[in-house]
């Protein structure tokens, strides 16, 4: 969870000097982009998919700790609760046949991570949230035995000196309270990066930002959480409540929460770091002995790590990444709305619609961030979240005429976004084979109106009306799921309901 800490003996820094670093950080990243010392465009991407471990019988193992020493991997790390891991994609350049290419980098790891998880009877799971999962499984007790847990659980905690609150009104209603961030870990998503230019920053950030509702609608597949039937996308507003620091007093101020949407357009990635400073108080005070202004005077690049570290606990939906690769900054994108699954092929096909999208529309003569109010941007999110593939988004009529319309999410993908999808690709040289293989997973979503969410809730309600009582249903979808997510068909085509034993 944020930028990751090493692990062993940590020395808070006095906070006042904490933020002196801070801001030698930010200034440092001015004079980078005013020096233009940012790598030239590579068209490279990057992916993160966080990973469930659940047993034959649909429930979580909180057994991170022995399956990952049988993964054996880098690729393979903790994430915050014992019942998580993370796999991480090497950079690919986004051109060809990258798409297959994944997928079948994808098939081979998670296959053979699946097989020796299968070692301690447990098993990988993509899914945004584990339907079987419960309060108690929450608990402080089950974060992952890492001391950068432990510490960052801790900051946060203190800061919001309270219990944090559950509320969340969707279908049915959950209301709870945590002593830790634990509830968090719930959370399982899909992250891309792509790596940009800083002059095209603020375009494709601002793309990514006016498409995150149409990616929910359509990739939606978190629809329980602690055996209630919530949003169909539950994961924003656990994500926001599990990780808010505010008590009741800075909300009702309106402070910010570091789980964030948003409020504005850009026009700069330094303005994003620039708010992350502004408004959010530092967590994890740890300072780094690097001095940056002295080695920019040298020449050289600095690494930032304060800021870095900072930016890794402001949780916004598009997050700036900084980071140098062979001594040399860069900046990236990092999308982290999508959750995890159901497939490879569905998670690739989502992957393939948003890299085509941000390409196709940040390259607009009249971007859609111009014709689209932020607002209701945030509103697509919100609304997306909460419906997820019968969504209706606010969007710009096509044509001259201006002005906003509201439009099915399914109609909108269909008849004007795929077109600009398509034509991103084609942009990035992707090949034609691949091109149509994935965005024609999209377009039979947008036809068939199913998606993990939408498969889940209906074989979730098909298995009560056989006489299941609600956790043996959720159980058995579960099940069900984890057999169709392994057979790799995409989730548009999986036949609804749990067959009679």
């Amino acid at each position: 969870m944020g930028e990751k800490v090493v692990a062993g003996a940590f020395d808070l820094s006095d906070p006042h000097r904490y933020r002196r670093k801070l801001h030698q950080c930010l200034e440092g990243l001015e004079r980078l982009l005013a020096e233009r010392r940012f790598d030239r465009p590579r068209n490279l991407m990057g992916m993160e998919i966080e990973l469930n471990l659940a047993g034959a019988d649909g429930l979580p193992k909180m057994m991170n700790g022995e399956v990952l020493p049988r993964i054996a991997s880098r690729d393979f790390q903790t994430e915050l609760g014992m019942f998580n891991l993370e796999v991480n994609i090497v950079p690919h350049h986004l051109d060809g046949r990258v798409f297959d290419q994944l997928a079948e980098e994808l098939r081979t790891g998670l296959g053979y991570a699946h097989r020796k998880a299968g070692e301690v009877d447990a098993g990988i799971m993509m899914i945004g949230i584990l339907p079987t999962l419960g309060h108690a499984d929450v608990a402080a007790a089950n974060l992952s035995d890492a001391d950068r847990y432990t510490l960052l659980n801790d900051q946060m905690v203190a800061a919001r000196g309270e219990d944090f609150s559950l509320d969340i009104h969707g279908v049915e209603r959950l209301v709870c309270t945590s002593s830790s961030i634990t509830p968090e870990a719930a959370c399982t998503s899909v992250q891309l990066h792509l790596q940009v230019t800083p002059g095209r920053f603020a375009a494709v950030w601002n793309a990514a930002q006016a498409v995150a509702g149409v990616q929910i609608a359509l990739g939606a597949n978190s629809p329980f959480l602690f055996g209630r039937e919530l949003w169909r996308e539950s994961r924003p507003p656990l994500f926001q409540q599990a990780t808010d620091t505010r008590p009741p007093e800075l909300r009702n101020q309106g402070v910010r929460p570091r789980t964030w949407f948003g409020e504005r357009w850009i026009g700069s990635a330094y303005e994003l770091f620039e708010e992350n400073l502004r408004y959010f108080p530092p967590l994890l005070p740890i300072c780094d002995e690097e001095e940056p202004l002295r080695v920019l005077d040298g020449g050289g690049a600095p690494q930032l790590q304060e800021l870095v570290l900072h930016n890794g606990t402001v949780y916004r939906w598009n997050r700036p990444v900084y980071g140098l690769a062979d001594g040399v900054p860069h900046l990236r994108v990092e999308n982290r709305v999508l959750p995890a699954g159901p497939t490879i092929t569905d998670v690739i096909a989502n992957a393939a619609l948003y890299y085509g999208l941000v390409r196709a529309l940040a390259e607009e003569s009249r971007p859609v961030w111009t014709r689209l109010p932020f607002a209701a941007a945030a509103e697509n999110f919100d609304a997306a979240c909460r419906h997820g593939i019968d969504a209706e988004l606010i969007w710009p009529r096509p044509g001259r005429s201006g002005g906003l319309t509201r439009v099915p999410a399914v109609e909108l993908v269909r008849d004007e976004l795929l077109p600009l999808a398509a034509a991103g690709l084609d942009a990035w040289n992707i090949e034609p084979a691949d091109r149509d293989r994935y965005l024609g997973v999209i377009e039979e979503r947008c036809r068939l109106r199913v998606n993990g969410a939408s498969w889940q809730v209906d074989t979730y309600h098909r298995t009560r009306e056989t006489g299941l009582e609600r956790h043996a249903a959720l159980a058995a979808t579960t099940r069900r799921y984890a057999e169709l997510m392994h057979s790799g068909e995409p989730v548009h085509s999986w036949p609804t309901g749990v067959p009679a034993p």
